[in-house]
């Protein structure tokens, strides 16, 4: 990664993932700027901080993660984030619904590392 670090907003409802993948990210030379733990959250975060990116898992307990995508898409005032999808389930679980979204991408929990985050922020 060249040039500044770029901000992560990261989303998941499990505080334990939400702290290991700060650290992760981290070590790897992201700036994590901030934490939500639901839907609702994670829109208001993602307008407050207007993170580089933000990743989002899934599966909220309040709405799912590709609502959520579209909101804080549609509450960008300048740029909107880069998004990449998280879940501990399968690509092939959400096939259809991914390839419509405008998301960046996705990536299964047990594979998200800072450079697979890289590959898909190319």
């Amino acid at each position: 990664m060249s040039g500044k670090r770029q901000s992560v907003l990261v989303v998941d409802d499990h505080p334990a993932f939400r702290a290991s993948l700060r650290r992760l990210l981290e070590s790897e030379g992201y700036s994590v700027v901030g934490e939500a733990g639901d839907g609702i959250a994670a829109v208001r975060a993602a307008s407050q901080l207007q993170p580089d990116v933000v990743v989002l898992d899934i599966q909220l307990p309040d709405i799912d993660g590709f609502e959520v995508a579209d909101r804080i898409e549609a509450a960008a005032m300048d740029t909107v984030p880069a998004i990449v999808l998280v879940s501990s389930r399968d690509r092939s679980d959400f096939g259809p619904l991914l390839d419509s979204s405008r998301i960046r991408g996705f990536v299964s929990k047990s594979e998200l590392t800072g450079e697979a985050l890289s590959e898909l922020l190319r």
